[in-house]
């Protein structure tokens, strides 16, 4: 179960940056730069951080590299030092199949983590029900963050009727929706509200094309003759593993407004600022083979990474995709928080 003042943060709604991975030149795990960037995102107000996920690269599994628990045992022990005075939730990614789905959220569970990120990623041959059944297991181990994970990084379609039986799992407390596709993620907000398990269940975007107007929309669906309504209150997300202090402020300016009738124009404008910002640094023109070399790089610029590199050699920046990133600096100097990172002197 998750702890109330976790699960009362989570069902408000908060800022959790997917945690990349710091390399040095040789490829090699920077243990220095992994720790500064999670106090990075403490002292920029994000609500958690999400580690062992796409944009810490699944490959920290891999036996040549075997980084999966080093990566999550780092990040919690730099939460636990800062002995901050409010919730802060931690997230691991869970992947594989049913075997090594339990080990790491076992392995989660003991170093402290509140919530499991269930990745469908490389699952193509599981049916459905074996998905669900996946699903139980873990959550028998580890509160769920369930995962809709876009097909062109490795995920696959679920039906509606899957996403109906996911909601009433027991321990699942929140899904991140992430297909980067307006009906997909329309079956999980209609599936969560069908459910009994309605009220216990967080609704975050993962959508980094579409992020604030996920954040500003209310759904109102109809259920046993009644008007129900959800919204998703907060994000989880590879883009604000970047500029995250501006993230956050902008994230608070939102909480302010949703509810409301009126919703700001600017806010609007800033919507297609953030998706543009965000299309330079996930490499949509190329398929998105840059995404995580994109992340990295704007990190490097700011001095939180050495550089760009990743574990494999041919995951790195596309051509033209350095230039994308000039661009939307260039463009959008009010989204970037390099003074905020610049006065962080302290790591």
């Amino acid at each position: 179960m998750l702890k109330p003042e976790i699960k009362e943060l989570l069902m408000d709604g908060t800022v959790i940056p997917a945690h990349p991975l710091a390399l040095d030149k040789n490829r090699k795990l920077d243990e220095k730069s992994q720790r500064r960037l999670t106090n990075y995102y403490i002292d920029a107000g994000a609500g958690g951080v999400a580690v062992g996920v796409h944009t810490t690269q699944f490959e920290i599994r891999d036996p040549e590299f075997n980084l999966y628990e080093k990566v999550l045992r780092m990040a919690a022990e730099e939460v636990q030092n800062r002995e901050l005075q409010k919730p802060f939730i931690k997230v691991a990614g869970i992947c594989g199949g049913m075997e090594q789905a339990k080990e790491e959220a076992a392995m989660a569970k003991e170093l402290g983590y509140d919530l499991g990120l269930l990745s469908p990623g490389g699952l193509s041959h599981f049916s459905e029900d074996e998905m669900l059944e996946r699903t139980k297991k873990v959550s028998e181990i580890l509160p769920v963050f369930g995962f809709y994970l876009q097909p062109s990084v490795g995920g696959r379609v679920f039906s509606y009727d899957f996403w109906c039986e996911f909601a009433n799992i027991p321990n699942v407390y929140a899904i991140k929706m992430a297909p980067f596709n307006r009906y997909q993620t329309l079956d999980v907000i209609r599936a969560v509200c069908q459910s009994k398990r309605r009220d216990e269940i967080a609704l975050y975007t993962g959508n980094d094309d579409n992020i604030v107007q996920d954040l500003l929309t209310s759904y109102e669906m109809a259920v046993d003759g009644e008007r129900v309504r959800k919204s998703i209150v907060g994000g989880l997300l590879g883009h604000w593993a970047v500029w995250t202090k501006k993230a956050v402020e902008l994230f608070d300016e939102i909480k302010s407004v949703r509810d409301g009738e009126v919703i700001p124009a600017y806010l609007m404008r800033r919507n297609q600022e953030i998706t543009d910002a965000n299309a330079a640094f996930f490499d949509a023109a190329n398929g998105f083979k840059g995404c995580i070399a994109g992340i990295n790089e704007v990190l490097a610029r700011q001095g939180l990474l050495q550089g760009n590199w990743c574990l494999l050699e041919h995951e790195k920046l596309s051509p033209g995709q350095s230039a994308e990133i000039d661009r939307v600096y260039r463009d959008y100097p009010h989204l970037s928080d390099d003074s905020f990172v610049k006065q962080l002197s302290n790591y």
